[in-house]
């Protein structure tokens, strides 16, 4: 029973990636970004209100539509008065214009929250790459440990049968390569987790997995292909950048959007005070046997009628609640513009921190420590050195080396990040390194 169940559980878990690994595609940053923008199910739905701000702006500009009247006395009231045929048609005053001016602002508020929903979406696909490249990253890393350890295990054993090292070293060896095995089982499930979490952002409905480039993080001169400045760009002064930072966010931009919806919208209720215009007009006949003449009569009729007269309701309670939306809205705009400056500040020092970390491995710690790695593995294989020495050793230099991977991922998202926070994923900078 226990094998069956075992052999159940490998079913379920190696089947499907056997079946799917035909349409598994892989793609660098820039190929997952269009694939995110060409089959997002989210992006495709926020770009249908665009067409419903459009389809908006016809209804506001509509004309009202006629009405047809008919006039038609029975009984003795029929015998002295005319027949009537006509129609009549309300004409607002000084309403369609404003109501138009208050959808086409609505327009420009869909198309930019589509811009902040299309440019999220990038920052979103980019910090998926990311977090799957730096998995990735971190399962090399561990598996080439094991292959290590497992040398360092050989070695051990070798000289423990050759009476030069007490048993205790294969032991330990032995321990080591155990503990490593199941960090190595760990960073897979991290890794199919994250190719999962990569595949939910991108959010394509077609059965394709997309899969990020192999071992991009060990890859010299790899930050144009993840769209990064170099850790070493000499990076501008943050007051020369905040307010071209403020002027591009979208939130900012929203915000302001909203303060003009907020001020037609008033206009749109201020104006239902304004008393529309109904003109009527049509056809009147008479028989000649009820006119005084004794002729059939005819001939056309008109009128008009003000309207919507704002005598015992004049809007107030409405009027009240526009203005203060649009205070609402200024109150909102400068709070937005506020924490935006904030933001933005932490989003550059972050940024300049990781850098600075990243410089810091890349030139003084990585490369000691491959170095004293090397020279301990020979020492101990000479004999010169206990295996406890080479052991901590090495998961010293494991630590480090996951250390750098994780500083590596930490320096690409914290330029995303900072692209998130400046709203701009071209962010010029300058030439010079």
């Amino acid at each position: 029973m226990k094998k069956l169940l075992i052999i159940f559980i490998l079913f379920i878990f190696i089947t499907p990636f056997s079946i799917a690994s035909d349409n598994i595609q892989k793609v660098y940053l820039d190929e997952a970004i269009k694939a995110a923008l060409k089959n997002n199910i989210d992006l495709q739905a926020a770009e249908i209100d665009v067409n419903i701000a459009k389809n908006n702006i016809k209804t506001a500009n509509r004309l009202q539509n006629p009405e047809f009247d008919a006039f038609y006395f029975m009984g003795a009231a029929g015998n002295s008065e005319p027949k009537q045929l006509g129609f009549s048609q309300n004409i607002e005053i000084a309403k369609r214009k404003a109501r138009k001016n208050l959808a086409e602002s609505n327009l420009k508020l869909a198309e930019k929250n589509l811009g902040y929903t299309t440019f999220d979406l990038k920052m979103d696909v980019r910090e998926a790459y990311i977090n799957l490249v730096a998995a990735k990253s971190i399962l090399y890393t561990l598996e080439q440990q094991k292959d290590l350890q497992e040398e360092l295990l050989q070695i051990a054993q070798t000289r423990v049968k050759a009476h030069k090292a007490p048993d205790i070293d294969a032991i330990q060896a032995e321990i080591a390569l155990n503990q490593l095995i199941t960090q190595v089982n760990t960073a897979r499930v991290n890794v199919s987790a994250a190719l999962s979490s990569f595949n939910k952002v991108i959010n394509n409905p077609n059965n394709i997995i997309y899969d990020s480039m192999d071992k991009i993080f060990s890859e010299e001169n790899n930050f144009e292909e993840m769209l990064t400045p170099p850790p070493n760009y000499k990076f501008p002064e943050f007051d020369t950048i905040v307010q071209k930072a403020v002027n591009n966010r979208f939130d900012i931009q929203i915000s302001k959007q909203e303060i003009d919806i907020a001020e037609k919208n008033l206009t749109v209720i201020t104006r239902q005070r304004i008393p529309d215009l109904q003109l009527a007009g049509g056809y009147a006949y008479m028989n000649a046997k009820y006119a005084d003449n004794g002729n059939f009569n005819n001939g056309a009729y008109a009128g008009a009628s003000i309207i919507n007269i704002p005598l015992f309701y004049n809007y107030s309670p409405e009027i009240q609640n526009a203005t203060l939306k649009l205070k609402q809205a200024e109150l909102k705009y400068e709070s937005v513009r506020n924490k935006a400056i904030k933001d933005v500040r932490a989003a550059y020092e972050k940024f300049l921190t990781a850098a600075d970390n990243l410089n810091h491995y890349e030139t003084k710690i990585v490369k000691s420590s491959e170095e004293l790695i090397e020279t301990s593995k020979e020492s101990y294989e000479a004999g010169k050195s206990d295996i406890t020495a080479l052991i901590v050793m090495k998961q010293s230099y494991k630590s480090i080396i996951i250390g750098y991977s994780q500083a590596l991922a930490e320096y690409y998202n914290s330029w995303t990040n900072f692209l998130r926070e400046v709203n701009d994923e071209n962010f010029d900078l300058p030439d010079e390194l």
